[in-house]
């Protein structure tokens, strides 16, 4: 339910719950699960179409539901919450694992294979153009990051998926220490021995990163290829000769560089701020709207059911039925209507909001293009990837097949 990182929030559906609010279902899921020894009561998923489709509420229940078939969810209490964010559409759900009657998980056997199958199946069905992802068989990214990983890089302003690639592309280029060495510096990080007597990294800024958290690997595997690394400089000694690198021209060219690109970044970002507001109150007037006029149809069909004695007399002669059934069907029309008339609303402001996008990912190219300090200065409207909580209770595991990112807890 977080505004700061999200243009727009709607909790879609709240199923099998008591509470009527997310907080308190995810409360009540979590009780619930202690009278049993399950730890992983929850089971959670991210539905992405791809970044040029616009679905709509139908879209992901429809989604949900052939999830929770295929794994074995059905009927199990379930919140579905949609995010729009950057001009892309998209929804998070979350069941609950736990069978109320036998008190036992229910079991979640191969669910990463039934999850990558059914991802094709959606893009087949909607006519989408499958990623490469889905077209092979290597659809998992390698690109999943521990929150730990997500703050970090989120601290020093850089996109957390160059990092990481900056890093694996010299462990992938390099045979050895020196080899690997050689390759960091070429992008602007020093390989040190980290206070642990690992190895670690450190940019020009002087933040470090932990070369088997950055590289997606084990610290044996690190350790078998580069060896020990008690001939490197400490983290202070590198702090200090990366200092006599970086001469007072270079650090005055940064701090301009970052002033211009987050001066750059102000009208769109104030652009963005003003449409958000716009579009949410759009979707307030329009919801209120639509709320009066249904109290005011409801009351007008109720009207049509007459009271007393000639109430009674239509209950005899099937008036009564008939009237409740034409009610009904107009109900439900009334319904559809205007569940087309708030997708009509979201498409509407979707497309307002993708071609701001557009120009937001137009600046960042350009701003990249001032080389390595691009790094350091990325502005503020740079993408916020999916990351992968770890707390006390539960773990997290990310599949991400093209485009569509699972995640269980």
């Amino acid at each position: 339910m977080n505004e700061w990182d999200n243009d727009h929030i709607d909790l879609l559906d709240l199923r099998g719950f008591m509470a009527d609010d997310l907080h308190g279902a995810l409360s009540e899921a979590h009780a619930i699960s202690k009278a049993t020894r399950c730890t992983q009561f929850m089971f959670s998923l991210s539905l992405n179409p791809p970044p040029d489709h616009i679905a709509s509420e139908q879209d992901f229940l429809d989604a949900a539901q052939r999830v929770e078939e295929r794994l074995g969810l059905s009927d199990q209490p379930r919140a579905i919450v949609i995010h729009e964010k950057e001009g892309r559409r998209h929804a998070h759900v979350v069941w609950s694992r736990i069978d109320a009657d036998s008190m036992t998980a229910i079991p979640l056997p191969h669910f990463k294979l039934k999850l990558r199958d059914l991802s094709k199946e959606q893009y087949l069905d909607h006519g989408w153009e499958l990623p490469k992802g889905l077209q092979t068989h290597g659809g998992k990214s390698p690109l999943n990051f521990t929150l730990e990983e997500w703050q970090q890089a989120k601290r020093i302003g850089v996109d957390p998926r160059e990092i990481k690639q900056v890093f694996q592309q010299a462990w992938e280029r390099s045979d050895s220490q020196i080899g690997f060495k050689n390759a960091l510096e070429e992008r602007g990080y020093f390989l040190a021995k980290g206070d642990r007597r690992g190895f670690v990294a450190m940019d020009v800024e002087g933040n470090v990163f932990a070369i088997p958290k950055w590289t997606g690997l084990k610290t044996k595997e690190v350790k078998i290829k580069l060896g020990s690394p008690e001939a490197l400089p400490s983290v202070d000694d590198t702090r200090a000769t990366i200092r006599s690198k970086v001469s007072e021209q270079m650090r005055s060219f940064i701090a301009q560089t970052k002033a211009r690109h987050k001066d750059e970044a102000k009208p769109l970002i104030a652009e963005k701020v003003d449409l958000i507001a716009q579009h949410r109150n759009e979707r307030r007037k329009l919801a209120q709207g639509q709320k009066a006029r249904w109290l005011d149809e409801t009351k007008a069909r109720n009207d049509r059911l007459n009271k007393g004695l000639r109430g009674l007399f239509d209950r005899f002669s099937g008036k009564a039925k008939s009237t409740r059934q034409h009610n009904e069907a107009e109900a439900l029309a009334a319904l559809k209507r205007d569940q087309a008339q708030k997708q009509a609303l979201i498409e509407a402001q979707m497309r307002e909001r993708k071609a701001l996008q557009k120009r937001m990912i137009k600046l960042r190219d350009k701003q990249k293009q001032d080389g390595p300090v691009a790094f350091s200065c990325r502005p503020m409207c740079s993408f916020k990837p999916l990351f992968v909580r770890k707390r006390r209770g539960f773990s997290s595991r990310v599949l991400s097949v093209g485009g569509a990112d699972y995640k269980s807890r």
